[in-house]
C-alpha cells in the first residue's frame, strides 16, 4: 500500500519521512559515484537504473553529473579493462581497442547523446568492428609467437581465438543494458 496519496489513512508527516528517506538514499548513492566506493560495471549499471526510476526531476538532475563523472572514472581508470579482461581468461583483452574506442568516442560530435562512456566505448568497439582489426594485428606480432613471425595460418588461427572471445566479452558487457542509455 502506497501512503503516497494519503489515502491510507496514514498522516502526512509518514510520507514527508518516506520523501525524506528516498532524499537520504539519493545523497548515498551520489556519494559512493563521487568517492568511487562503486565502480563495476555491475554497481554501476544498478545506481543508472536507480537513477533512472528517480520519482522527483531534482533527484534525477542531482544523479546527472556524478554519474557521468563516475562512467568516465569506470573507464579511464582500468576498471572496465580488467573487466574485460576477466570475461577473456583464455585470451586477454587488448587494451588498445578500448584506448582507442575511447578517442573515437571523444572525438565524435554524437557521443553527447549519452552520459555513459562504458557503454559509448562497448558500443563504438562493436560498431567500429575494432575487434577484427585488432585482433589480426596482435596475432600477427612475434611477441604472441615467441619472438618468430608466424605462418599466415596460425596468425589467422590465433585471430580467430581473439575475435571470438573478445567479442562476447564486449557482447555480455552489453547486455547489462536493456535499453540504451541516451539523452534522445
Amino acid at each position: 500500500m502506497s501512503s503516497r496519496s494519503g489515502r491510507s489513512g496514514h498522516s502526512s508527516g509518514h510520507g514527508s519521512g518516506k520523501k525524506s528517506r528516498a532524499g537520504q538514499s539519493t545523497r548515498q548513492l551520489i556519494e559512493s559515484l563521487q568517492t568511487h566506493r562503486v565502480n563495476t560495471l555491475t554497481e554501476l549499471c544498478r545506481i543508472e537504473r536507480v537513477a533512472a526510476a528517480c520519482e522527483t526531476e531534482e533527484d534525477a538532475r542531482a544523479f546527472q553529473g556524478p554519474m557521468t563523472a563516475a562512467w568516465d572514472y569506470y573507464v579511464t581508470s582500468n576498471q572496465m579493462l580488467s573487466e574485460l579482461r576477466g570475461l577473456t581468461p583464455s585470451y586477454p583483452f587488448c587494451g588498445d581497442i578500448l584506448t582507442q574506442a575511447q578517442a573515437l568516442v571523444r572525438s565524435d560530435p554524437e557521443s553527447n547523446r549519452s552520459w555513459n562512456l562504458a557503454w559509448l566505448c562497448l558500443v563504438k568497439i562493436r560498431d567500429a568492428d575494432l575487434i577484427s582489426t585488432y585482433a589480426a594485428s596482435e596475432a600477427a606480432k612475434p611477441e604472441m609467437w615467441g619472438g618468430r613471425l608466424p605462418e599466415v595460418d596460425e596468425a589467422e588461427q590465433l585471430a580467430a581465438c581473439f575475435l571470438y572471445e573478445w567479442e562476447m566479452a564486449v557482447l555480455n558487457m552489453l547486455r547489462h543494458w536493456q535499453a540504451s542509455p541516451t539523452w534522445y
